[in-house]
């Protein structure tokens, strides 16, 4: 398939610049894809299509303050530095995204907090935008990732900063109420749907949940630049599926279950860790998949995603599961109905 085929209009007030008051309360746009029906729900509604004994496969990521702002040594410059990844904690190397890119060399000191309560130094250019810094910081590992806590901003899109910058509140809403392992540059969205009452209502109904670690990367939001999707390459990030989770899953395969990825992280994470039959194994590593039409997938019978922007690789795979045709219908009926897109917007159900 080629990435033009992927693109639809979609108004600039569609996406959704705040959260709702309450995480449940979004919209959710059902798609059946045996009777191609198209319903329209309530994100709350979402027991109505689970019962006893069906398993949800949550990420529990959990995004941390990776946005520093600070400032150029000798020029005073501003700049803004989007910690990707730590490479080597004794050491402090920490793989990076840097703004102004152009401005910044290598042996560069860079300051963040008010008294230079961090200080950072360029040791390698790896791409155009990328770069590797070693934090000069020497208290223990706690006191330095407690600096980078206090001293960071939540990271969320520019798609939503352009509207309206980052509040306070983001801290809490931009994270899933199950995130546990700290390592997500952004937020698995689909999860930010589900409030701790609805997590009891479905556990009382017998429904089960089995958690994967997916840590986001911000290959999610890069703009893909090839016609032709199977020369494109994906960042790789880093995930872990417990055999608890592969036991779970497998034996609700085998009983006939349904089995609901929530986000296309956790579906990504689940089609990165399967057997030759189809089973779901532990694994601890790394991937890189790229999902797109056409292809068959293993483990998940339904999934629960958000409503992505045009030619992204999250809508590709959500039509991948979905159908192609299906899924782009009803995103024109979505855009038609004012349903809310992106990050805080309202959801759908694939079943």
């Amino acid at each position: 398939m080629k990435l033009s085929q992927f693109r639809y209009n979609l108004p600039q007030e569609l996406i959704a610049s705040e959260p709702k008051e309450h995480r449940d309360e979004s919209r959710l746009m059902v798609l059946h894809r045996d009777t191609q029906k198209i319903e329209h729900r309530s994100f709350k509604d979402i027991l109505d299509y689970f019962d006893d004994g069906d398993v949800f496969i949550l990420n529990n990521t959990k995004v941390f303050p990776a946005l520093l702002e600070g400032e150029k040594e000798k020029t005073g410059a501003k700049i803004k530095v989007f910690l990707l990844r730590e490479l080597n904690r004794e050491t402090r190397l920490w793989d990076v995204l840097v703004d102004p890119a152009r401005k910044i060399r290598i042996g560069n000191k860079l300051y963040f907090g008010d008294d230079d309560a961090l200080v950072a130094e360029v040791i390698d250019n790896t791409t155009s935008r990328g770069r590797t810094l070693r934090f000069l910081f020497d208290g223990p590992y706690e006191s330095f990732k407690e600096t980078i806590t206090n001293l960071g901003k939540t990271p969320i899109p520019e798609e939503i900063q352009q509207i309206r910058g980052i509040k306070p509140e983001d801290d809490e809403r931009y994270q899933t109420i199950y995130a546990k392992h700290e390592g997500a540059v952004a937020a698995p969205t689909a999860g930010l749907h589900f409030s701790r009452e609805l997590l009891k209502r479905l556990e009382i109904k017998g429904i089960e949940f089995g958690e994967v670690t997916l840590h986001v990367g911000l290959g999610n939001f890069r703009e893909i630049d090839v016609e032709d999707l199977s020369k494109h390459k994906t960042d790789s990030e880093e995930m872990y599926v417990s055999e608890a989770t592969a036991k779970k899953v497998n034996a609700a395969k085998d009983s006939r279950r349904k089995i609901c990825a929530v986000g296309t992280t956790s579906m990504k994470a689940i089609e990165s860790a399967t057997t030759i039959a189809g089973k779901l194994k532990p694994y601890d590593g790394w991937t890189n998949k790229f999902i797109f039409p056409p292809y068959e997938f293993n483990v998940a019978s339904s999934m629960i995603t958000n409503f992505h922007l045009p030619m992204s690789s999250m809508l590709m795979m959500v039509s991948a599961f979905g159908g192609y045709d299906f899924v782009m219908k009803a995103y024109k009926e979505a855009v038609k109905e004012k349903y809310r897109f992106f990050t805080y917007g309202d959801a759908m159900l694939i079943i």
